[in-house]
């Protein structure tokens, strides 16, 4: 049997559709693991629900977004395995390298970066991701 725990962090933007900021989804047999998907986040200021100017700034807020719900899941962005990130603009894909590098440590997850066409309230980039906790996280 799957259990499955929606997790909420009050330090990131609330979700602004019909969707939980994370799903964590473990076994109920208490295996070593479980498995956290993250919806994807774009760069609102979770207190004015604004969203941040400036691709630099976004790009940043976006990651101190996904951390604030790592973090209420009870891990952090090194416990990500899978990251996807959406760029309206793939002419700012060194910037992310850039901007990522200072959010991660070795070894790095896996990742894909897409280019869209338009993201929700105008952003240039989101991300979301799966994050793995081991059992004593949880």
């Amino acid at each position: 049997m799957t259990m499955k725990t929606i997790i909420s962090a009050p330090n990131a933007p609330a979700a602004i559709g019909t969707y939980s900021q994370a799903v964590r989804v473990s076994s109920a047999a208490g295996t070593a693991l479980s498995t956290v998907y993250l919806s994807g986040q774009i760069p609102l200021d979770p207190v004015t629900m604004a969203l941040v100017d400036g691709f630099e700034a976004q790009t940043k807020q976006v990651f101190d977004n996904l951390n604030a719900v790592c973090e209420a899941a009870g891990g952090s962005l090194n416990d990500l395995v899978k990251v996807n990130i959406y760029l309206i603009d793939l002419g700012n894909f060194a910037k992310v390298n850039e901007i990522m590098a200072t959010y991660f440590t070795q070894p790095y997850p896996a990742r894909a970066a897409l280019g869209v066409a338009a993201l929700p309230r105008g952003a240039q980039v989101e991300i979301d991701g799966v994050l793995v906790l081991s059992a004593a996280a949880r």
